[in-house]
């Protein structure tokens, strides 16, 4: 645990490092892109001593070492900073606004396409040479291979143009206010959410059911199984209470491997339909070069799925109790 727990400190920090160096190796100044849009919006009068008091304020007149030093040890304290472009806000709030978008896009496609996945795996690994296998096994093969934005961009052609099924953009329609609770709201959230929570469901749901055909593959020739069918025991229960069972610990770990591969995939489906989550927030921040908001969200980024791995890695034994970490 000592050795995991080190190497996850390790591989935050240096993950923290480059998250740090990598924005500011973007050309311009970021107080200067701000006040250009404002410029482009009608905002006049904006001096040059301006400019340089923004710049004193957020620390970016001083060396990169010295800015790394203070961002650093304004993180340990929980500050991230505030955001540039939507000053004076600082970047808790900011992602805090963002984060339920992505949080509800990111879980529901994943217990979805993980439900979906592994049934559909387990049905074709068991029965091989059935017409159902044979049906859908070429399709798995090549939704497995599509990327989520382009399934992302297809989907909104097809259904949020070409036919005007689904919103093209946003969470919720025009004019739609929060009021508290109700079906109707929900049913406008969930209309808004149906393209970019389909797009990532078909793309992970092939790579899902490839995996668990391979899981199930592994387990026909195992004793346990041969011994069940010796005992006459219906195929059904031996596919659910033995096949499926040891079969769907690897898909387990597999489900904390793939959180990063899900986060990145609903990033680029919120800047597809501009869906305000964190995606788009980290797509605009880019735009405007907003320093702190790229900090903080690829933060919380390399930090959920860094700690989803650990916690199943030290969680594994009590998932599999064949496995004891330390035993030889």
């Amino acid at each position: 645990m000592a050795k995991r727990l080190a190497a996850y400190v390790v591989v935050l920090f240096a993950a923290t490092l480059i998250n740090f160096v990598i924005p500011r190796l973007i050309p311009g100044d970021p107080i200067r892109v701000v006040i250009a849009r404002l410029e482009m919006r009608g905002r006049q009068g904006f001096s040059e001593d301006l400019v340089l008091q923004y710049t004193h304020m957020f620390g970016l007149d001083k060396d990169l070492f010295t800015q790394f030093t203070n961002y650093m040890t304004q993180m340990l304290r929980g500050n991230l900073g505030l955001s540039i472009s939507w000053f004076p806000s600082s970047v808790q709030e900011v992602i805090g606004r963002a984060l339920p978008w992505t949080l509800y896009l990111m879980f529901t496609s994943v217990i979805i396409s993980w439900v979906i996945g592994n049934v559909l795996g387990a049905i074709i690994g068991w029965q091989r040479d059935s017409k159902l296998a044979r049906a859908i096994l070429p399709a798995a093969l090549v939704l497995g291979t599509i990327p989520y934005y382009m399934l992302a961009i297809s989907l909104a052609f097809f259904f949020a143009y070409t036919i005007p099924l689904f919103p093209a953009t946003g969470s919720s329609s025009i004019g739609i206010i929060w009021h508290g609770i109700s079906l109707g709201y929900i049913a406008d959230l969930i209309w808004h959410s149906v393209l970019p929570v389909l797009s990532i469901v078909i793309s992970s749901v092939g790579w899902w059911m490839m995996s668990m055909k391979a899981m199930i593959a592994n387990v026909l020739g195992e004793d346990y199984i041969m011994l069940a069918r010796a005992k006459g025991m219906k195929t059904s229960v031996i596919l659910r209470k033995y096949a499926l069972r040891n079969a769907l610990l690897p898909q387990v770990t597999g489900l904390a491997m793939t959180i990063g591969q899900t986060m990145s995939g609903a990033l680029l489906t919120e800047v597809v339909f501009a869906y305000p989550g964190l995606g788009w927030l980290l797509y605009n921040a880019i735009t405007n070069l907003d320093y702190p908001v790229i900090q903080g969200v690829v933060l919380l980024i390399i930090f959920t799925i860094s700690t989803a791995v650990l916690l199943m890695d030290l969680l594994y034994p009590i998932i599999d109790p064949r496995i004891r970490y330390g035993e030889k």
